[in-house]
């Protein structure tokens, strides 16, 4: 296999101890976590050449959020060095009724004031597979959206398979401009990624008789979401997750995937959740895995449906899972029993 190069804002995370708020809070626990830095970690942990593209200062807070992915095995040869700060953002974690929150803290990140020529990308993609971006980097800044143009255009040159998920931020940007943006860059991609309410917010395509609010979706409706995605843009294929939130700490969930002919359902997982950030991330990590690795269609959506489980047990958002580890999950393994 080749490169499979990811490009994005990794951003500090802090969060308050265990369940506690903002307001109870003395201290922070400190991770290092973004969208695509989160899909770099999947794949560098089922042992792909996982390569992560950004800015990051040249201080040592920067030097700690690129020992962190080194840590785990990305590799960071291509992250560039400047500007004045690394995004934060504060986490608190939910817990029954309570929902999760998140606080942003990340303007005027270096990556949000890269300039175009901060990237070589023809040579970051030498020797590419695959090439994966989310629609939080082009929501940054206008020129992170010249950025991620130059990045597919140059993906796309090299021969590499694209893929997207669309993970609209509506504190980083409005529907209209999001659905601007996004379509011009979606007709670079080969897979589009997407949760329950994405689509629409993004695109205005709205899945019938489904309300995420109580936790209500149709599959009659995704489907419908699906094709109209593949066939507006020409895709290979649509993946959507589906999250049925009963409450903040258990969750029913799994995902779809079409190939413009099939449509193909994962087993449903119902989880009690640890920590559920970076819970797409880790379905998009496994579907590429599982796509770029040979298995069929279903095997590969399966595998992404187990990957973003098990994450959802794993504290920060990187899914620190092996691919065997999943294949027992996917495997109907599910006991929980220790290990021995």
């Amino acid at each position: 296999m080749g490169k499979f190069v990811t490009f994005g804002e990794i951003m500090l995370r802090l969060s308050p101890n265990g369940y506690e708020r903002f307001v109870q809070a003395n201290k922070f626990n400190v991770f290092f976590a973004g969208g695509e830095a989160n899909v770099a970690a999947s794949l560098a942990n089922y042992g792909l050449d996982s390569h992560y593209v950004t800015k990051l200062p040249a201080h040592e807070i920067g030097q700690a959020a690129i020992n962190e992915m080194r840590r785990f095995g990305i590799k960071t040869d291509y992250i560039v060095r400047g500007g004045d700060r690394i995004g934060v953002y504060f986490c608190e974690k939910g817990a029954s009724q309570r929902p999760s929150k998140v606080i942003y803290d990340r303007a005027n990140s270096a990556i949000a004031e890269a300039k175009r020529d901060d990237f070589d990308w023809k040579k970051v993609f030498e020797g590419v597979e695959w090439f994966h971006f989310t629609g939080i980097t082009p929501a940054l800044s206008d020129n992170c959206v010249e950025i991620t143009l130059d990045a597919l255009k140059a993906a796309k040159e090299a021969g590499a398979t694209i893929s997207v998920d669309l993970n609209y931020r509506k504190k980083l940007w409005s529907t209209e401009k999001a659905g601007k943006v996004m379509a011009e860059l979606v007709k670079h991609c080969d897979v589009v990624i997407a949760n329950e309410e994405d689509a629409e917010k993004v695109f205005g395509i709205k899945a019938g008789k489904t309300d995420v609010t109580e936790g209500k979706l149709c599959d009659e409706g995704y489907k419908a979401v699906a094709k109209e995605l593949y066939d507006r843009f020409g895709l290979k294929y649509v993946a959507i997750t589906l999250r049925e939130s009963y409450s903040a700490s258990d969750n029913g969930w799994s995902g779809m995937l079409y190939d413009g002919k099939n449509y193909y359902k994962s087993k449903k997982y119902d989880v009690h959740i640890v920590d559920r950030v970076g819970g797409g991330d880790s379905f998009c990590g496994g579907l590429i895995y599982g796509l770029s690795s040979g298995m069929d269609n279903q095997s590969a959506l399966e595998f992404a449906a187990a990957a973003s489980c098990l994450k959802h047990t794993i504290e920060g958002d990187f899914n620190m899972m092996s691919v065997d580890e999943v294949m027992n999950l996917m495997k109907g393994d599910a006991s929980g029993r220790v290990q021995r």
